[in-house]
């Protein structure tokens, strides 16, 4: 049985080392060559103290939430990362092995809910924030949690999607993009321009162009404006459209 939520977009932002501005997002887009660099954001929005607890993927991922939320509160909001802090979890645990005392601050930084409870305290926003990962399918669980929210009488949702690459001892591991990244939508009940994602048990053998696992094609799909995408990710397919009212 092929099951389906639909949802509008009202807000949208992006970040990555060396792609900063929405021009530079849709010409990544469409194919175009960018340039990678170490920036990091300047993240101005947030109180210096609490910035500087953050590190790069922590920063990026509320870069993009400040922008797409702006100044409307009591929002709740969806942080999903695949690996999440994984650097700091391995930075500890090297910490351990050599016994070395830890660092209160990278342990309590290290937890998957951490950036969004660094959102919360910063602006003094007591809605809800859920952290969630969901191996290559994150992105589509996620906004399944999101329009269980809408259904449940929220007005809007914000989903933001970071991802960082693996540590070295991880690297055999790495199966998606390797470079840094946020993203973040304001999901609102579908209203005009709807996208709909519906999934089910694939059939067949799936061609080359369907086996889409970073979550950077999602992004692609919405900044291209294409009216359908295939992805598969282990046992489930997931189609995303996109059409008017």
């Amino acid at each position: 049985m092929r099951s389906a939520i639909e949802f509008s977009i009202t807000s949208n932002a992006a970040w990555a080392p060396g792609i900063e501005t929405r021009e530079a997002w849709q010409d990544w887009a469409l194919g175009q060559p960018v340039t990678r660099t170490d920036s990091e954001p300047a993240l101005r929005v947030m109180p210096a103290m609490q910035r500087r607890r953050l590190g790069l993927l922590g920063k990026m991922a509320l870069e993009v939430a400040y922008e797409c939320l702006g100044e409307r509160r009591d929002i709740p909001t969806l942080f999903c990362s695949r690996h999440g802090e994984v650097s700091r979890s391995v930075e500890l645990l090297r910490n351990l092995a050599q016994g070395e005392p830890l660092s209160p601050t990278s342990f309590g930084l290290s937890v998957h809910n951490a950036i969004g409870g660094m959102f919360s305290m910063a602006r003094g926003d007591k809605a809800s924030h859920i952290a969630l990962s969901g191996g290559h399918a994150s992105v589509e669980h996620a906004l399944i949690e999101a329009c269980g929210l809408l259904a449940d009488g929220e007005q809007a949702v914000l989903l933001v999607v970071y991802d960082c690459p693996l540590p070295a001892v991880y690297a055999s591991f790495q199966d998606e993009d390797t470079h840094p990244f946020a993203w973040a939508w304001l999901i609102e009940p579908p209203q005009q321009d709807v996208i709909a994602l519906s999934w089910d048990a694939p059939t067949g053998t799936p061609s080359g162009n369907e086996m889409t696992t970073t979550s950077l094609e999602i992004l692609r799909f919405f900044l291209r404006r294409e009216q359908s995408m295939k992805r598969l990710c282990g046992k489930q397919s997931w189609q995303w459209t996109r059409h008017g009212r």
